[in-house]
């Protein structure tokens, strides 16, 4: 019986993930809750010893020997107790081994309900410490079911259990299906009495951060820094970048030799474009990178609130600076800071010039 318990034991360790350790002291408590109420005794009347080393897996039931028995539960006379070990006396605690059999039906019920809560607990424990280690990263998830109503997405998480992306957290245009491998962002990580909660996004501006991280060695390193970054899920993302050693190209380690950095992270999100612009302290400077691919003439610093300019560009480029029903400018609005008011160089609009 002891061999096939802590061959059981291995296999729940192997299987679940969950340290032997952990078990055996779940193990332990269930058997003291089971004893205790099938002998209506307490907890110190309970010896529990699991050593897998061993192969040991003893329970005992433990009573004082007194002089005058109150409580035959608890406690065991002087002549009891030296009819099984004749050195006992008053005072000393006698050690009664049971038999497994002798727990009892419910006893035996009671200790298999607290064992899988247990290992629940356990395994729910395991799923949020596996998940809050990857908080803010990427992880790759399996489709395992998709509600046409609602448009929620179940993935399968691996040990990190089963997350559910809402139909605000995907890009427009994405079509989920079962068994498809999926890259998410972990937003965060919360308890609930259900276990832990992963809060997943495909439209997080740290999606496109981490890949950026994953991809280029140089911002994996801390050579280059990622200072700011604006992300319209599935069209555009403006990325600001800055390094920190004068013979590094922080646009070209980010963008690749002939793209090849970029666009494999324009692949992995279907085609959705990326603006990486050098980042600078010149404010005036980083509006107008931030404008990509636009050109900009001047840029002027408004007094007031200290957070909004007047940008002016060619007239032949005054829609490209705007982009299409203004996406450009709120970018660029975005990664800045900056309320920003983008006039024709002509001065001469055509229709209102467009604020971000």
């Amino acid at each position: 019986m002891n061999a096939e318990f802590f061959e059981a034991l291995a296999l729940l360790e192997q299987e679940r993930g969950l340290t032997a350790d952990y078990l055996i002291e779940r193990i332990s408590n269930a058997i003291v809750i089971a004893v205790k109420k099938d002998y209506e005794v307490e907890d110190d009347n309970v010896l529990v010893e699991i050593d897998p080393v061993k192969g040991k897996f003893a329970v005992s039931l433990v009573r004082d020997v007194v002089e005058e028995v109150e409580n035959p539960k608890t406690q065991v006379s002087v002549e009891q107790a030296r009819q099984v070990r004749k050195t006992l006396n008053a005072g000393d605690r006698m050690v009664t081994p049971l038999k497994t059999k002798e727990f009892g039906r419910i006893a035996a019920q009671t200790a298999k309900h607290v064992i899988r809560q247990g290992i629940r607990e356990a395994e729910r424990n395991q799923q949020f410490s596996e998940m809050q280690s990857k908080a803010h990263e990427i992880v790759t998830g399996t489709v395992t079911r998709v509600d046409p109503v609602r448009g929620v997405v179940g993935l399968d998480l691996g040990k990190g259990g089963e997350a559910f992306l809402p139909k605000n957290e995907q890009v427009p245009g994405e079509v989920y299906e079962e068994d498809q491998r999926v890259q998410v962002y972990v937003v965060d990580v919360t308890v609930t009495e259900r276990g832990p909660k992963v809060l997943i996004s495909r439209t997080h501006p740290g999606l496109v951060k981490r890949m950026f991280e994953m991809e280029v060695p140089e911002i994996f390193d801390g050579t280059v820094e990622i200072k700011a970054i604006s992300r319209e899920a599935g069209m555009r993302t403006k990325l600001a970048v800055a390094s920190k050693d004068p013979n590094v190209d922080p646009q070209g380690a980010c963008i690749g030799a002939h793209g090849s950095r970029v666009s494999k992270i324009v692949e992995a999100l279907n085609g959705e474009k990326i603006d990486v612009v050098k980042w600078s302290e010149d404010v005036s400077e980083f509006i107008s990178a931030a404008l990509s691919p636009a050109k900009v003439v001047k840029v002027e610093l408004l007094e007031g609130d200290g957070r909004s300019c007047r940008v002016t560009v060619p007239d032949h480029q005054l829609s490209l600076a705007i982009g299409n029903k203004g996406q450009n400018a709120r970018l660029c609005a975005r990664l800045t800071g900056y309320n920003i008011d983008i006039c024709p160089e002509s001065g001469y609009y055509g229709e209102e010039p467009s604020k971000s």
